[in-house]
């Protein structure tokens, strides 16, 4: 039985959720293979400077200055970041070339960016007849030294035309830079039941006949959102809102405790993201590569924003929405119900459909062959 480990952390949810989705996949499609996951920051906690200096791990600072939104200027922050993993190279390699010392997999597969070049080395020395597969989980590479690295004798699996484009100017051989129709999703967003829009909006206290918008900013929600609700209720535009905050309590109880012009829905943290969308008529969020290909599977036109604020390897992702015509992007939220108003539903939805997105299907199927 071939052994195949994916590579993982939580530095934002986009890693771990591309890693169970295709672990799922892998299963439903009855290969005989053993699947295991591997939590990168678990592995290397005792090597992380940053817990050893402020006794919090280095994905959790990344984590909370997104909860913060303190992302102003956070490409400066890259190029620190991969110093401190240069230094700490040689130590990573000798802790995980002993980790797979006796336990290596046939196949390496990485969804982490910054880790490759230490993870590829590592594999390497363990198991050099082994073969390494990343898998961007952005829609593009963010050079240098973020998801593809030079002199590697592993494969590449983009989910966009740039990030094959980035890969093959990187010096990588065709054959090894394999094009995926888009982002990884779980597999839930293609085995939909039927839904009753009419009979679901009136459960959740909605109109079942105004155009519906989902809200959503990750797991740990945002601020930007109650400014969004409050723009779109002076506006007293005819639509209504579905808010999913994630873990954020306290956003959740805020946009619970307002009263606003229109009808909202206001849920926590949840696993039911596609029901809700299946409710909604267009989707309002960060441009983050996960909640754009999930809204996008499920038919949603998408406005999202792009300022200093955002991520710097988000960035690209406006310029595709734009590209494909399947959204607007805002230079700021506080244009929200302009550009609510003027979002031309039928145009953007017909565009998403033809898109087709089957990542998580044909992903399996080209680690086959790398594997044979």
């Amino acid at each position: 039985m071939k052994r195949i480990d994916f590579v993982f952390f939580d530095a934002g949810g986009g890693h771990r959720a591309a890693a169970n989705a295709l672990k799922l996949a892998i299963e439903q499609s009855g290969k005989p293979w053993q699947v295991r996951l591997v939590n990168l920051q678990e592995t290397l906690d005792r090597l992380d400077v940053i817990r050893q200096v402020t006794g919090i791990r280095m994905q959790d600072v990344y984590n909370l200055l997104l909860r913060k939104g303190w992302t102003l200027g956070s490409e400066y922050m890259i190029p620190p970041m991969h110093w401190l993993i240069r230094m700490n190279h040689p130590r990573m390699v000798k802790f995980l070339e002993e980790f797979w010392a006796t336990d290596a997999p046939d196949l390496l597969v990485s969804v982490v960016p910054n880790f490759n070049r230490t993870l590829h080395q590592a594999y390497q020395s363990a198991k050099p007849d082994g073969k390494m597969v990343t898998i961007l989980t952005d829609m593009a590479d963010y050079p240098p030294d973020f998801w593809i690295e030079r002199d590697q004798q592993q494969w590449f699996i983009c989910g966009t035309e740039k990030a094959v484009q980035q890969a093959r100017e990187m010096g990588h051989p065709a054959e090894r830079v394999l094009p995926a129709s888009g982002m990884v999703l779980h597999p839930r967003f293609y085995q939909l039941p039927q839904v009753d829009r009419t009979a679901e909006r009136l459960e959740l206290g909605l109109d079942p006949n105004k155009h519906t918008g989902l809200v959503m900013f990750g797991g740990y929600g945002s601020s930007t959102m109650l400014n969004i609700a409050r723009r779109v209720s002076e506006a007293k535009l005819d639509v209504q809102l579905i808010f999913i905050c994630g873990k954020n309590e306290k956003l959740k109880a805020q946009l619970k405790a307002e009263k606003f012009s229109m009808p909202v829905f206001v849920e926590g943290f949840t696993s039911e993201v596609p029901y809700f969308m299946q409710l909604a008529d267009f989707f309002v969020g960060k441009p983050g590569p996960g909640s754009i290909s999930e809204a996008l599977q499920m038919k949603l036109p998408v406005i999202v924003e792009r300022n200093a604020w955002t991520l710097p390897q988000e960035r690209f992702n406006t310029d595709w929405v734009l590209e494909k015509q399947v959204g607007m992007v805002l230079s700021s939220f506080d244009q929200i119900a302009e550009a609510i108003r003027n979002l031309p539903v039928e145009q953007y939805r017909a565009r998403a459909a033809a898109l087709n997105n089957q990542a998580v299907f044909e992903i399996p199927e080209m680690l086959e062959r790398i594997l044979g």
